[in-house]
């Protein structure tokens, strides 16, 4: 009797884990905190645009400053909607997303 016909009965392949469409999971963001984080992107990029539609105004450092804090709203909610919400959260680790 040869080695091989020993491993081959009680050797079975690693399954794959299943695979998500597109890798998305909403584990990570349960609850409210998904329609919140959903909100927040919303609105921020509505404040986007509204501000967009400012043609004129008098002193527009106050309207720059919204512009900037309107879009980094909205650019980092959907930061976290993307790294909750896909396999990064699993591909860095638990640690390193709550550090960043």
């Amino acid at each position: 009797m040869d080695n091989g016909a020993v491993y081959i009965e009680t050797t079975e392949p690693q399954a794959k884990p299943p695979r998500r469409p597109f890798g998305c999971s909403l584990r990570h963001l349960r609850g409210w905190r998904l329609p919140a984080k959903a909100l927040q992107a919303i609105l921020s990029l509505l404040a986007v645009i509204c501000e967009e539609i400012v043609e004129d105004c008098m002193n527009c450092s106050g309207l720059y400053f919204f512009e900037f804090t309107s879009c980094s709203a909205f650019l980092l909610s959907l930061l976290v909607l993307c790294v909750y919400c896909t396999d990064v959260y699993e591909t860095f680790g638990e640690d390193k997303v709550r550090r960043m």
